[in-house]
């Protein structure tokens, strides 16, 4: 598990204890926040930027970061949301996403796409894959250089790295089926290249049919 991906789930572990008070509870300073958990002060902004996409707090310049009322009650999209849901939920929103992407994708999104696929190929372990799997998803929902999709795809891979998922993904992925994900992440990149939104689209979903018949039988 990424130092990142830690450092999410414990602050999201915060809010759903009610460990900030919801409204106007201010939070840890972002030196205090990395010398509690142990990682960067670059890890730290990161993983506060997107607690802040998705409306969970809010940052104030000279005063500090304080927990938004929107998050109050919060309850981890993990705790409710089952695999079937979720391949419910990418099948219909990922091929859609497909057409602006291909219109609005630019050269540094291509790099990050690239970076993802090459960091999943020579990942060692499975749990490393995921990882880079699930940021190459994400990379492509931040080329449709559209907010909402992004923290739409930003929920989407936190469920990806909790509850029954990373279980289920762990009894289905074999190195042939990992061969064939990484197979069909060129195939969707190259197709994003070259501006092709019919293929980027089929690409898309017969990926994404690969991934919920080997999770789910269907």
């Amino acid at each position: 598990m990424s130092a990142s991906t830690h450092l999410r789930q414990e602050l999201l572990r915060q809010l759903e204890t009610g460990q900030w008070r919801a409204g106007g509870g201010r939070l840890p300073t972002e030196r205090e926040l990395a010398e509690r958990y142990g990682v960067s002060r670059t890890t730290v902004r990161k993983v506060l930027a997107e607690l802040k996409a998705q409306g969970l707090i809010r940052q104030t310049v000279g005063s500090g970061t304080y927990l938004a009322g929107a998050a109050q009650g919060i309850q981890h999209p993990a705790h409710t949301v089952s695999p079937a849901e979720l391949m419910e939920a990418r099948l219909a929103l990922e091929p859609a996403v497909m057409d602006l992407a291909v219109r609005n994708a630019t050269s540094a999104d291509f790099e990050r796409m690239e970076t993802c696929c090459r960091n999943a190929e020579a990942a060692q372990t499975l749990e490393e894959f995921e990882h880079w799997d699930g940021a190459l998803h994400e990379a492509i929902a931040a080329a449709a250089h559209n907010s909402f999709i992004s923290r739409v795809f930003g929920l989407i891979q936190q469920v990806r790295e909790q509850g029954d998922w990373g279980l289920l993904k762990k009894r289905s992925v074999t190195p042939e089926r990992r061969l064939l994900y990484q197979a069909e992440h060129r195939q969707l990149v190259e197709a994003l290249r070259e501006r092709d939104l019919e293929r980027a689209r089929a690409v898309t979903l017969e990926h994404l049919l690969h991934v919920r018949h080997n999770l789910l039988g269907h």
